[in-house]
């Protein structure tokens, strides 16, 4: 069955909006969405880097464990890591890795090799450094890209969610992280959501990516999403809303809404149109 896109709204420069009436339509468009980025990465590179986030994020991923996908991707070229971790260990509640694995690793044939999870018997400091370390070891060899503009990794798809406050990864509003250049993966002590101890990727490892995909689901998201997308926000201090820091140096970025989290979009005149 093939997708609707509800309607399509004016964004910024190399940025695309799907919303759709169901969270089915929705997983069913991001495992299609996913599963393209994959192939034409595994053509072009001979592997796919993709970069998690917590939260729902890894339900709406649930088709990609289902068919044709299951057998169809090339499961053997995936390398996983996770965009934000929280300090807790791998069994814990709270833990984005127990959460993937879960609902989603543990379903597909995906190299145990090839999953890269934070180290959880470390400080949060020492697990931020020794994250970084890993993926400059991996950027060394190519199985992650390099962006020919900053010499920061190239993921080929980093997938987020979006909080209500419009926090991506771990990156919350006026946080001190949202400022830093040099850093690839950072840590913080003082997140306003709990577990206050997290690692996250900064903005320029976010904004390398090939691909970035935000996934937002709910009213409570409304705003933050439209403060993210449209222009006619263009007054608010950038850092009030991270989301809208998420601005591809070379790349793509795709919106997946459910319309209730579109619903405080505006929708351009000459922008609206359904596509089949």
């Amino acid at each position: 069955m093939e997708r609707e896109v509800m309607a399509s709204y004016e964004t910024k420069k190399n940025c695309e909006v799907r919303v759709f009436e169901s969270s089915d339509e929705m997983a069913t468009d991001l495992a299609e969405f996913i599963s393209q980025v994959s192939e034409i990465s595994v053509k072009e590179r001979g592997y796919f880097a993709i970069a998690l986030s917590g939260g729902p994020l890894t339900r709406h991923m649930r088709k990609l464990c289902e068919a044709p996908y299951d057998k169809t991707l090339d499961w053997s070229k995936w390398y996983v890591f996770w965009a934000e971790e929280r300090a807790v260990a791998k069994n814990h509640a709270e833990s984005n890795y127990k959460l993937t694995k879960e609902e989603f690793l543990s379903k597909v044939p995906i190299l145990n090799g090839h999953v890269y999870s934070i180290n959880d018997n470390a400080t949060v400091e020492e697990a931020a450094t020794d994250y970084e370390f890993v993926i400059r070891q991996l950027v060394k060899i190519r199985t992650v890209g390099v962006s020919e503009s900053n010499d920061c990794p190239k993921f080929d798809l980093v997938l987020l969610n979006i909080g209500p406050d419009g926090h991506v990864a771990s990156l919350f509003p006026n946080h001190p992280a949202l400022e830093l250049k040099d850093d690839w993966v950072t840590y913080i002590t003082d997140s306003p959501e709990p577990p206050p101890e997290r690692i996250t990727f900064t903005l320029p490892v976010i904004n390398s990516a090939s691909n970035i995909a935000i996934v937002a689901t709910g009213e409570d998201k409304a705003k933050a999403v439209s403060f993210a997308i449209s222009d006619c926000n263009e007054g608010l201090g950038a850092t009030s809303v991270p989301a809208r820091m998420v601005q591809p140096n070379d790349g793509k970025l795709v919106w997946f809404l459910d319309e209730a989290a579109a619903s405080s979009l505006e929708v351009g005149n000459d922008a609206y149109e359904h596509q089949y």
